[in-house]
């Protein structure tokens, strides 16, 4: 089945819907949100929690891209001072492999460590080889650091489509979007960058920041700070549909 235009990631701050099934050209995928995964989750789901149930807190998920950097350790300094675990969403060629003993902290420290693919090509415009090459490849890098495949995936700039669908269901992976960006790669204002996330918050939230531009990682103290002051539990993405599970090739759009 050919590839079809994919979801733009802008935009993304949508409501809470039940599982929907997205008509691409004869071609479906399934999305759906972390909370509706949570509320649709069978009696005897395994999903773990994380600090709080979801189903009765307030949560939100803090995820960082396109790292590890050479700023990685400050933030995981910054977490673990405010007892904050965090979804990482690692790239594979110019950082998985460049900073091993930070994978591997991220994921000693318990956070989620996830696939960004290994170039952060757009998924959308490759062919299938291509594709599976991108996401696989870093699959194995970070498996040989952890010992663990990645169960998440984020597809760069948010662009998703049947194939590109059919290929993480293959590799074991889910598809995990956003409803909180701070643009941070267009300004080093961490001001900024802080206002963004806070007026974009949101209950079942994610929020998508960058550990690998220079104003992102001095904001997160301050943002962590504000939204727990306004009643905010931080997990993990697995943790915010717990007692659900990540189903592989699903879209995960808060």
């Amino acid at each position: 089945m050919p590839k079809k235009t994919g979801l733009v990631g802008g935009g993304l701050a949508a409501a809470l819907v039940t599982t929907l099934t997205l008509a691409l050209g004869g071609c479906s995928m399934e999305t759906t949100a972390p909370g509706s995964a949570r509320q649709d989750a069978a009696s005897d789901a395994k999903g773990s929690f994380g600090p709080a149930d979801c189903r009765k807190a307030k949560c939100i998920a803090l995820t960082f891209d396109a790292g590890p950097g050479k700023d990685t350790p400050e933030l995981l300094d910054i977490l673990k001072e405010k007892k904050v675990h965090a979804t990482f969403f690692l790239l594979g060629k110019n950082h998985v492999v460049k900073h091993p003993d930070t994978v591997r902290r991220i994921q000693d420290e318990g956070h989620e460590v996830a696939n960004h693919t290994w170039t952060h090509e757009i998924l959308t415009d490759r062919e299938p080889e291509e594709i599976r090459a991108e996401l696989e490849k870093t699959q194995v890098a970070i498996e040989k650091i952890t010992g663990k495949k990645p169960r998440l995936m984020r597809p760069p700039q948010g662009r998703t489509d049947d194939t590109v669908s059919e290929i993480s269901k293959e590799l074991g992976l889910s598809q995990v979007l956003w409803s909180a960006t701070a643009k941070d790669y267009s300004t080093n204002d961490s001001a900024l960058i802080t206002k963004r996330i806070l007026d974009q918050a949101g209950k079942d939230g994610v929020i998508l920041l960058h550990d690998i531009y220079k104003g992102t990682v001095p904001a997160v103290p301050g943002i962590i700070d504000a939204l727990r002051k306004d009643g905010y539990t931080f997990v993990t993405v697995p943790e915010l549909m717990a007692p659900a599970e990540p189903v592989p090739g699903t879209v995960y759009r808060p």
